[in-house]
């Protein structure tokens, strides 16, 4: 039984969002030094440690209701969060198998999947949905494929088409963005997606990212991590969305850091799928606050030393840069200064 307790909470206007102190132990921290630059950090993503963030290939967790509430939030106001090119449906097939398998495997209790041959019955009873449809005939779902089951899963999801030697971003299900745009991205090849990031190309970090799993199997998914912070735990920091999120980095200063600012962790996953011979690449948001990230006193110390020597360029693409300062200075009063373990588990 997975003893998940769903809770009701907002990522937008009056932000009720919290982390259980179970939630806060869970938090996937991603340093594991002192310091900090871009890397492609892959490593396989095998089932974990029961009740970590990789117990299993899709993570559901407390905030799994409102996250998807949030979702209808966000397409309502803007359907191009979903996008897909017309080639891409047999990926989009692909993404609904993976997806409803490792869910009603996973979490037997919240997710049900009967096959009857091509006669597929889904039950998600966290958020009431029982549907009948038949396999591979878009007509019968209610959606297509990726929108359906995008809203089911938490997390943004970008499929990618292989071919030329090369990964397109040829459809998208993208409701909890960290300041980019579908719209503008949808058919992009590896390179142009991943243009602004700074110092990939003098690392040579693109090209061995792109050859890695472009040699990526069959059924052996891999994983990284990438972070970078929000201010107020909003998931949808879309461009599109800019006036409403942006001024809120103004309001951040020594005194309010703590309430404010968010570190973000992306959990992002590469699996290869079986009919297209695309990549899902699955891409889940968390969010501490940096009050509660203070609950162990290790994570906050290497905090405050990473963002204090961040590359400059690094925190401008970020778009931290305008209130880093106020940032480290609230982390300081935390950092005596002591020698810390390497790895990411708290002390």
């Amino acid at each position: 039984m997975n003893n998940i307790a769903f809770k009701h909470e907002s990522f937008r206007d009056d932000y009720t969002y919290s982390n259980s102190p179970a939630a806060i132990r869970r938090f996937p921290y991603p340093f594991d030094k002192d310091e900090y630059m871009y890397s492609v950090n892959i490593e396989p993503h095998r089932p974990g440690a029961q009740g970590t963030v990789h117990e299993h290939l899709f993570d559901i967790d407390e905030h799994y209701v409102s996250e998807c509430k949030d979702k209808l939030l966000t397409l309502a106001g803007d359907k191009g969060r979903y996008a897909a090119l017309p080639h891409m449906m047999d990926a989009q097939w692909d993404f609904l198998e993976l997806t409803m398998e490792c869910l009603s495997q996973d979490y037997p209790d919240l997710f049900t999947l009967e096959k009857d041959g091509d006669r597929w019955t889904w039950t998600n009873r966290p958020l009431n949905i029982k549907d009948t449809f038949t396999f591979g005939n878009t007509s019968t779902l209610p959606l297509e494929p990726l929108d359906y089951m995008g809203r089911q899963t938490q997390g943004d999801f970008v499929l990618l088409d292989q071919r030329d030697g090369n990964l397109f971003a040829d459809a998208g299900f993208i409701t909890s963005q960290a300041d980019w745009s579908l719209a503008f991205d949808i058919g992009m090849s590896w390179h142009e997606w991943h243009a602004p990031v700074p110092q990939m190309e003098k690392l040579g970090v693109l090209e061995r990212g792109l050859k890695f799993i472009l040699s990526l199997q069959q059924g052996t998914p891999v994983r990284r991590f990438n972070w970078t912070m929000t201010i107020r735990p909003r998931l949808d920091t879309s461009p599109e969305n800019y006036p409403e999120w942006g001024p809120e980095k103004s309001k951040v200063n020594a005194q309010s850091a703590g309430e404010l600012a968010h570190l973000r962790v992306e959990l992002q996953s590469m699996f290869r799928l079986p009919r297209s011979n695309g990549i899902c690449f699955s891409i889940r948001a968390y969010l501490i606050r940096l009050d509660e990230l203070a609950a162990h006193p290790k994570w906050v110390k290497r905090f405050h030393r990473v963002l204090r020597d961040l590359h400059p360029d690094l925190a401008e693409y970020k778009g931290i840069s305008g209130y880093r300062e106020a940032v480290v200075e609230w982390l300081s009063k935390y950092d005596d200064g002591a020698e810390l373990t390497l790895g990411t588990q708290p002390e």
